[in-house]
């Protein structure tokens, strides 16, 4: 097909007038590049407590097992309702029942059945750790598996943490690039590695015994660490 002289010229005119296409920046050298790691740990007081309590019963039969550890557990959660422990703060994390056996002239033979209860309990302000121990042991709690302190909401010393370890990182680029004759140009990329995560802090695990319990059992929340690592990617000059 033949294309007139008039269209031919307005085809090249069009070209002449578009803009030129945009140059794809160069990569920049390996050389230029500085790759570093930046860490860092907040700590605070922490504003709860997580208390892991059981109830454990044996008997030498099933339903026995199980009908004593639910009255022991149902009296524990009765206590924790008058001390203002409400449902809400309360969940089951295990229940569990098994054989058990002796061993006899080589032979195996059944001894009874145990049946365990774990309830995990919320507990704020931190303070009433040592009250809300005492009180689960009194009411027949045979058991304190687990005490953490934790931070209710650590997103802002999340934050405050990931802000750190990047200054930590820019600054360990800076003298990094000093040591070589170089200067940081500009940062190329940052990335997280790893969530800045809040840790809990366990800090008790006993058995109850038959004595009675001390008036209250001290227990010293110190505080809660959250950690955050970085990896800064920086341009040299």
């Amino acid at each position: 097909m033949r294309i007139s002289p008039i269209v031919r010229s307005a085809v090249l005119l069009a070209l002449a007038a578009a803009p030129a296409r945009a140059q794809t920046p160069a990569t920049v050298p390996d050389a230029d590049l500085i790759v570093v790691t930046g860490d860092a740990i907040v700590k605070a007081p922490p504003d709860r407590a997580v208390v892991t309590v059981s109830a454990e019963a044996r008997a030498t039969s099933p339903r026995d097992a199980l009908r004593h550890t639910a009255e022991a557990m149902a009296a524990v959660r009765q206590r924790l309702d008058k001390a203002g422990i409400a449902a809400p703060a309360l969940r089951t994390l295990a229940y569990d029942l098994q054989p058990e056996f002796d061993y006899a002239g080589g032979k195996q033979v059944l001894k009874g059945y145990v049946a365990r209860n774990q309830l995990e309990v919320m507990v704020t302000p931190v303070e009433r750790v040592g009250e809300i121990i005492d009180a689960t042991v009194g009411a027949g709690a045979t058991d304190i598996a687990d005490v953490r302190f934790e931070l209710e909401d650590p997103s802002v010393l999340e934050r405050d943490a990931l802000r750190q370890a990047v200054a930590s990182a820019r600054l360990r680029a800076e003298a990094m690039a000093a040591g070589a004759g170089r200067a940081v140009d500009r940062i190329v990329r940052v990335e997280e590695e790893g969530a800045a995560t809040p840790l809990p802090r366990p800090v008790y695990s006993a058995r109850a015994v038959a004595a009675a319990p001390p008036p209250e059992t001290p227990v010293s929340p110190g505080t809660v660490e959250v950690r955050a690592r970085v990896r800064l990617t920086a341009k040299l000059r």
